[in-house]
């Protein structure tokens, strides 16, 4: 049996941008994820950036996510291969197809709100 499934939580780094070809359209996210260690004494960050790519109904609801979004996506690892014109040579790049989107802001802004109101009941 084999197995292709990513999960990532991260923050958009830009609005979606959504494209049509061939009658067929497809929205793309630049997803941040941050990781770090230790070296040193020091605790060093590295920001990992993934492609995502979203098609249909959802790819509909993915061009609403604006930068800065925090998300969790679930999807399968893809690469492509194509020319490139600036190098004149093949490349390959490795993209998320996203098959599920999870927007985290809304439960940490209610969370957010409830502090706030019961912040301000207390102190009445």
């Amino acid at each position: 049996m084999y197995s292709n499934k990513v999960t990532l939580i991260g923050f958009t780094g830009a609005d979606a941008e959504v494209r049509t070809n061939n009658d067929r359209s497809l929205t793309t996210l630049p997803l941040a994820t941050k990781s770090s260690y230790k070296k040193d004494g020091k605790y060093i960050e590295h920001t990992e950036w993934h492609r995502c790519v979203v098609f249909g109904k959802l790819g509909e609801f993915a061009a609403t996510l604006k930068k800065g979004a925090h998300i969790q996506v679930e999807g399968e690892l893809r690469s492509r291969k194509y020319d490139s014109k600036k190098t004149n040579s093949e490349q390959t790049i490795w993209e998320i197809r996203v098959n599920s989107i999870l927007k985290l802001d809304r439960a940490a802004k209610a969370a957010a709100e409830d502090e706030d109101e019961s912040t301000e009941e207390e102190a009445a």
